[in-house]
């Protein structure tokens, strides 16, 4: 077993730590305040190749593994989990061309967002839908060479300005999984608008929307696979792209524990460092232990996508497990820095708000549970 980085993989690590460092951290607190999406900084990630790096060498793209995703979304997320969830969100939604589109839909889909900065987004949930995916009420009804899509999509991220949206709906509402489709909604096409949800806890830095669709029409060449697959599709995504979530995951834990390193060293009580006390120590002791595992586990997984392996199980793991982690690594922060901890005048407030959300999006951390307890149990 050979957990060593190649030279293209360190080089891959450090352009995201750099970039991270000079684009996003910077801006980070400002952002997540004002509540806005840093289009710059899309801008400057596609500038430098770190924007859809998924993208397959045959439609212009780098062809990165997930294995190499996840290397720069640990970095990333160090800087801000919400503008890496605007660029992770993209990859999400290229995702499904990925996995159910020829490879004439992936140039004619994917190719632009290699000439130009451009997001793509994944549509699944709805208002009353969010686990029970196969529940949708969005329809799709086809008329002629065209589908005609009806309904609401929630929680969206890129919502609205994604070049394109991957939205998932049902022919049949009584028709369950065989009755959904997948199909590539481009952002200007008539009847197709959304609102911005305003007022999140944490990743204010991301657009989250609820997109609506008021006889939208697309071609047909605009679905992916064949009828029934949607739903396929759609769990197949959210089997790899959890992973990214992973991997954000340990980069904000690995933030919390470097703020808590140089505050503990800084702050003197009992006339020594607080870094001398062991209740202080163990906190941080705890979250090298959570980092390390984490890191360990969302890169077996990634391994496993890139082998071509099944890994819906350790992808389950790795969300679940890191974000938890995550979540306690920036809660012990908060306490380790005290009453500024509270506060925003120190990062770790931002990074449990941000956090938290990673215990809910792409599958909460109960259904994570689900599909592990039933690969056991099959």
């Amino acid at each position: 077993m050979d957990f060593t980085l190649n030279d293209e993989q360190r080089q891959l690590q450090q352009l995201a730590r750099d970039f991270t460092r000079k684009e996003i951290i910077p801006i980070a607190s400002e952002y997540d305040q004002k509540e806005e999406l840093p289009w710059q900084v899309v801008e400057k990630a596609f500038e430098v190749g770190l924007l859809n790096p998924s993208i397959p060498e045959h439609a212009g793209g780098l062809g990165l593994g997930m294995f190499d995703e996840c290397l720069i979304g640990e970095e990333l997320a160090y800087g801000c989990m919400g503008i890496y969830t605007v660029l992770m969100a993209s990859e999400l939604g290229i995702a499904p061309v990925l996995i159910g589109g020829t490879e004439e839909q992936q140039k004619r889909f994917l190719t632009p967002l290699t000439e130009k900065a451009g997001l793509a987004a994944f549509a699944l949930s709805e208002p009353n839908n969010g686990s029970d995916a196969a529940s949708m009420h969005t329809t799709a009804v086809l008329d002629g060479d065209e589908w005609v899509i009806n309904g609401t999509k929630m929680w969206i991220s890129n919502g609205g300005l994604a070049e394109f949206t991957v939205v998932f709906a049902t022919t049949d509402r009584q028709g369950g999984h065989r009755a959904t489709v997948a199909l590539v909604v481009p952002k200007d096409a008539p009847g197709f608008s959304y609102n911005k949800i305003k007022h999140k806890m944490g990743q204010r830095a991301s657009l989250t929307s609820e997109l609506v669709f008021e006889n939208v029409r697309v071609p047909r060449e605009n679905q992916l696979g064949g009828l029934g697959d949607g739903f396929k599709i759609a769990m197949k995504t959210l089997d790899k792209t959890r992973i990214p979530v992973a991997a954000g995951s340990v980069g904000i834990a690995r933030r919390a524990m470097e703020e808590s390193i140089k505050y503990a060293k800084d702050r003197t009580a009992f006339s020594k460092p607080i870094a001398e006390l062991q209740a202080i120590q163990f906190k941080l002791a705890e979250m090298a232990i959570g980092i390390e595992t984490g890191r360990l586990m969302y890169q077996k997984a990634a391994w496993l996508v890139d082998a071509g392996q099944p890994h819906g199980f350790e992808s389950a793991i790795a969300k679940a497990y890191c974000s938890e982690m995550a979540f306690n690594a920036a809660n012990e922060g908060i306490q380790v820095h005290g009453g500024y901890g509270y506060v925003g005048e120190y990062p770790v407030e931002k990074l449990l708000r941000d956090v938290k959300l990673n215990m809910i999006y792409e599958g909460t951390n109960e259904i994570q549970r689900v599909v592990i307890s039933r690969n056991l149990l099959k």
